[in-house]
């Protein structure tokens, strides 16, 4: 009785156990789907009220859609001092300036601290991962003065210069990872047959920095597109407002606030961040990957 008992119970734990195995992947699959919802309901709340008319986008509750309007997304469009498409092109060229800037000038740096000796490197990479670390609001004030007297106020020259100088560190630190794991091997190679620094930066480490180069762009492309801050403060003309700063234009705590205009134009400015993201994100996972930072 007792060795029945034993095996009697083995079979059920190994049933139990059976039954659980076959329905853990299904209740893992339910609570990720939950989740995703949960982060994805203010996206939708966003999309659906952007079909609603203005006075029923925080009466109504839920996401069911009474009143369709699409016009919402005609008068935000041209709701403003100037079209929407002024300000998706103020974006534009701020974006693909700070992309060129970042990819040129963290490249260069990332491979002087990689492959070069020079005096101070290990204080000076110090330095530059302390910049990490510092908020904007502590250089804003010193970096407004510096552009002021410079004459860049109301310009796009404020949010692009400085990318052209290594300013954004985490893409250097991100680029100097990824090289330090190309063997040196390569550069003895290539001085071999010839290159000296410059040609082996642009011969060898650039073609293999793709990953890392892509991440760089993605994640300034997202970075930038979304400042808020940093354009408010230097961009004061209409005409000069990118997509972020031309949003906060349609909430005014003085007069009425077109809601259903300004979710229009939302739902319109995340359209480029989407596709930015789902045409890199092969890239994105791969130089992230790579680079050590996990």
């Amino acid at each position: 009785m007792t060795t029945e008992t034993i095996r009697s119970t083995v079979a059920a734990r190994r049933s139990v156990g059976v039954s659980w195995a076959r329905v853990r992947p299904l209740v893992i699959h339910v609570a990720l789907a939950a989740s995703a919802l949960v982060m994805l309901y203010p996206l939708i709340w966003m999309v659906v009220s952007s079909l609603r008319p203005g006075n029923e986008i925080f009466r109504e509750p839920g996401l069911l859609v009474k009143d369709l309007r699409i016009e919402n997304y005609r008068l935000g469009w041209n709701a403003l001092t100037e079209p929407f498409t002024r300000y998706l092109l103020n974006s534009a060229a701020v974006v693909l300036g700070a992309v060129l800037g970042n990819l040129v000038s963290c490249s260069m740096a990332a491979y002087a601290f990689a492959r070069l000796e020079f005096v101070g490197k290990k204080f000076w990479f110090a330095i530059m991962l302390l910049s990490i670390m510092l908020p904007i609001h502590v250089v804003i004030v010193p970096q407004y003065i510096l552009f002021s007297q410079a004459g860049w106020i109301n310009t796009f020259l404020p949010l692009i210069i400085p990318k052209f100088l290594a300013t954004d560190a985490f893409f250097v630190f991100l680029m100097v990872q990824f090289i330090r794991g190309i063997p040196r091997e390569l550069d003895e190679a290539a001085r071999i047959d010839g290159c000296g620094r410059a040609g082996i930066f642009l011969r060898v480490i650039l073609p293999l920095m793709v990953p890392a180069l892509a991440t760089t762009t993605i994640f300034t492309f997202i970075w930038t597109w979304n400042d808020f801050f940093s354009q408010l403060i230097y961009l004061t003309d209409p005409k000069m407002y990118t997509v972020p700063v031309a949003l906060r234009s349609f909430v005014d705590a003085t007069a009425e606030s077109s809601w259903g205009s300004m979710f229009a134009m939302s739902v319109v400015s995340l359209v480029p961040i989407f596709l930015a993201f789902l045409l890199g994100q092969r890239f994105l996972i791969k130089g992230i990957a790579t680079t050590g930072i996990k």
